[in-house]
């Protein structure tokens, strides 16, 4: 027993003897019969196996595997890592077009970014069940007026979207916490509840864009008073 599972450690140094190795091993063994009871179970991190008690040499080679993963998938997640860092690096989505018009209407562009994450989730194909599409998920009748001949458009949404936001600014003196509010959950629950309305999805809706806008501020550098 001691001989094969030094064979099994041998065929492991190399990936493709090991796992050549492995698939021989598993032809060899007869499969379990209908006769012999109470089957186990073991799991690997790829396959689920099933195996009697009189296959332990199969179970060995398992536990190897299991145990000491193959320096190719090690390899991988490296690399799946590596992207990873260089993904958290590059530009925002839309990154040109939020900056040109967030400083047209002298908005903070990380604060616009915010906005479209929390609402499309940088999707420009994005509709909601009450039929608001795009990035900043425009309601149809939000966009005719302005002017927005495309919701589905990165430029058009977002140039129609910061204008609305913008106004909303200026509506409430510059208070971003009602101008979000009055955005999700419109301006007249602002003007009912005299402030953010009591809905949770509104106010957890501001937490999201907040946090976001903080993600975005070390991407978005901004100069003089903006929103």
């Amino acid at each position: 027993m001691k001989k094969i599972v030094k064979i099994i450690h041998i065929f492991y140094r190399n990936n493709r003897l090991f796992l050549s190795g492995l698939l021989l091993l598993f032809l060899l063994i007869p499969a379990p019969t209908v006769s012999q009871p109470c089957p186990s179970l073991y799991t690997s991190k790829m396959l689920l196996f099933e195996f009697k008690p009189a296959q332990p040499l199969f179970l060995e080679a398992l536990k190897i595997y299991s145990t000491h993963p193959l320096p190719l998938i090690a390899h991988n997640n490296k690399k799946i890592q590596k992207k990873e860092v260089v993904s958290q690096k590059d530009s925002p989505p839309f990154h040109k077009i939020i900056i040109t018009v967030a400083k047209e209407h002298n908005v903070d562009p990380a604060l616009i970014q915010a906005i479209i994450m929390a609402e499309s989730g940088n999707n420009p194909r994005a509709v909601s069940k009450r039929g608001a599409k795009g990035l900043m998920q425009l309601m149809p009748r939000t966009a005719r007026s302005l002017g927005v001949k495309d919701p589905f458009n990165p430029e058009h949404n977002i140039k129609g979207g910061v204008k609305y936001f913008k106004k909303l600014l200026d509506r409430y003196n510059g208070n971003i916490n009602l101008a979000l509010a009055a955005y999700n959950a419109g301006s007249r629950n602002v003007l009912q509840y005299k402030g953010v309305p009591p809905f949770p999805a509104t106010r957890i809706y501001i937490r999201k864009v907040i946090k976001y806008r903080r993600i975005y501020k070390k991407q978005y550098p901004t100069k003089g008073n903006v929103a």
